[in-house]
This record gives C-alpha cells, structure tokens and sequence, in this order.
C-alpha cells in the first residue's frame, strides 16, 4: 500500500512530480505497438472503430471516482475494451446494501474499502489493464492531481463535489464526465471543453463549408480518401464545453422551447435533478425524505427550477415527483448497465476521435426508455461565416 492511502496494482510506471509537492504514479508515456496478440484479442471492436482508435484506447489512464453500481458498468466496459490503465477512487466501505447492485464485490467484503475490494475481480476481466486503487477522499486531491489522467469520470456525488472536480479538471485541461442514478432515473454530463472528432461518410456533391452549425459545433477542416472505389469525406467537428456549475444554471436551447408542443415534450427530469442539487446544496449530503418539511422544499425548489426553464406547470406532474423522490439515492441493476454503457461507448469515441460525443446532459427515465440529450450551456451568440 502506497503512501496517502493508494494501492498500486499493475504494470511498471514512473513517478510524476507536480508543483503541489505530491509524488504521483504515472504510466510509462511510450507504449510499444500493439500486438499480434492483441489484435487477435480486440479483433471485433478493431473491425468497428480501427487499429489507431485501438493504439489510443490501451494508452489511456482513466480515472473512475465512485465504485458504486454505474461505476462498476464503466469499469467492465472500459476493462474489457482494452484501456491501458484503471485508477478507482473511493474511500468508503462495502455495505449490505452494496450487495444488491454491484457484482465485483461479495458479502466476503464487507466492511472493506470499495475500490480495493473491486480490483481483484476487474483484473479477471482483462489482465493487460493496469489497475490500481485508490483510497483516499477525492475531496482531499488538488487540482494537479488529475494532471496524470486522460480522462476523469465522476460518479454517484453532489453536484458541490462534481462542480469541485470539474474545475480541477478545466486547471489542467483533461475532459470530465459525471454520472449519477436514483432507481429507475439517471443522468450523464460530459464536460470535454474542446473536442474535435472525426465523421467519415460518402462525398457529396455539394461542398462541406467550414463553419458554425450550433453555438456548440463548429466544421473546422474536411478531407478525402478512396476506400472501396468510393470517396470518403472526413469532416473534422470540434465541440465546445461549459463546466457542470454553469449547465445546472443553464436555459434550454431556444428551439427547445420554441413552441408548446417542444415544451411539453422536456422532461421533468431535468427539473427534479436540478431541485435534488439544490437541496443537497441547502443540506450537504443529505437526500430528501419522507418528512412533510423536506417534501415541502423539495416541491418549492422543484416548481422554481421549472419556471427558470420556462416550462409548462402540467409537465411538472405530482405523480412524477413522487415517483422521483422514491427513488432518489436507490440503485437498479439495469438502469446503471444502460448508463455505464452508454458512457463507457462515449469515452471510447471521444479517445478515438469519433463520432458525435454526449453535449452535455443524458438524462435518462426508465419508465418511458427514454434518454434525451440537452446541450446546457449560458447564452453566446453562434458564430457567423466561414472558419478562417
């Protein structure tokens, strides 16, 4: 066991000095090419997204705060895609209730630090990943801390936690994304504050113009190859990012809103997240119960934070609240598959360079299996005319 509480299980690194005084493991920056072996290995996903997206994804060190239920769905699915290496950060023990939603761990653990207890059981799913634990408070880490990793995922915190580690992460430019579920309800935010991805399709006749198609998107470059007797264009996009602080305060897009119809088509979801934030910010954390007192905020911030996005008061239906409030802080084993699935595909598009990321918010409702996607983000005018 290594020094502030870390574990270190996995293949040789070297050591990273950061201006803070704190001595970091890191990986060895200069990874062979990969194998026959390997190809052999990852020989289905190779097929889907190619050798050099493959080369990214097993130089990547990832950093995964949380080991609750979503927490362990990424682990899988980024594990057995083949990224270099796994870092999981909790400083909490195993518990009964535990138990029901997560399948690293076993009743054997109990009493046991999360992230520890996990590893073992991750590395049969893919020896080649280099895994380590980490058991410390995230709250205890500055910013330079995140400056080893590739990618920062968040999950299973408050929004105060989530805004602390987000800005870490904007210090020293590494993308961040944050998940979280309460029973058949969850959510996705991705932060990558500028990243640019590649779509390949059939040339057309008209011409790519290198300009803004959102307030978020921009085409930025456009070349072609010949594959198959055919010309491939390859459009290079480059999304912009807001930070989770500014998204939670954020309006709607205006053709969200544009008419009754779109209104009444957002869901409330988004309202209630945004409540359940402002609650914990009022009670850090804390989630409401059952008491009369914390129904009663629960209702008045919720009824608020639909005004702020100028949303129907019929969409805010008692039924869904309630609902939402019975399910707040529960886990259920395939709402956090589909969430941890859906971001584990998205990390591995992003460090591939792509197709088109999460912008920004995923919220998700398992009673209607729908996943809808908002771009939050504060009011900027869309550029105009062609990138120069």
């Amino acid at each position: 066991m290594a020094e502030n509480g870390q574990h270190v299980n996995g293949t040789a690194s070297s050591n990273l000095a950061i201006p803070d005084g704190t001595t970091l493991l890191q990986p060895s920056p200069q990874a062979p090419a990969i194998s026959a072996d390997e190809i052999a290995l990852y020989d289905r996903q190779i097929r889907l997204w190619g050798v050099k997206a493959q080369e990214k994804l097993r130089s990547a060190n990832i950093l995964l705060v949380g080991m609750k239920a979503i927490a362990n769905e990424i682990a899988k699915n980024l594990v057995l895609a083949g990224i270099g290496s796994l870092t999981i950060l909790d400083d909490q023990l195993v518990t009964e209730d535990d138990l029901g939603s997560q399948f690293f761990i076993s009743d054997l653990h109990i009493g046991l630090n999360r992230a520890a207890a996990a590893i073992p059981q991750v590395r049969t799913l893919n020896p080649r990943v280099a895994l380590h634990a980490d058991t410390e408070s995230v709250l205890l880490k500055p910013p330079g801390f995140y400056a080893m990793f590739d990618m920062i995922i968040a999950t299973d915190l408050d929004l105060g936690p989530l805004s602390t580690i987000n800005a870490a992460c904007r210090f020293v430019n590494k993308p961040f994304y944050a998940a979280g579920s309460h029973g058949f309800y969850g959510f996705i935010f991705a932060d990558l504050i500028s990243h640019d991805y590649v779509i390949e399709r059939e040339k057309s006749n008209v011409p790519t113009q290198l300009k803004a198609e959102t307030v978020t998107r921009t085409v930025v470059a456009s070349t072609t190859k010949i594959e198959n007797g055919k010309q491939i264009e390859m459009v290079t996009k480059r999304e912009l990012y807001s930070p989770i602080n500014l998204a939670n305060t954020s309006p709607l897009q205006p053709e969200q809103i544009s008419s009754w119809r779109r209104k009444m088509q957002v869901t409330p979801l988004l309202t209630c997240l945004r409540a359940l934030w402002e609650f914990q910010t009022l009670a850090p954390g804390s989630i409401p119960t059952g008491s009369k007192a914390d129904l009663e905020l629960f209702t008045t911030l919720a009824t608020e934070k639909h005004k702020e996005l100028q949303l129907p008061t019929e969409t805010l239906r008692s039924e869904f609240l309630r609902s939402f409030l019975q399910n707040v802080g529960s886990e259920i084993a395939p709402v956090t598959a589909f969430l941890g699935g859906q971001l584990a595909q998205d990390v591995i598009n992003v460090l591939g360079q792509r197709e088109q990321p999460i912008q920004n918010f995923l919220l998700f409702d398992s009673d209607d299996f729908k996943g809808p996607v908002y771009a939050l983000h504060p009011i900027f005018p869309p550029l105009d005319g062609p990138i120069l």
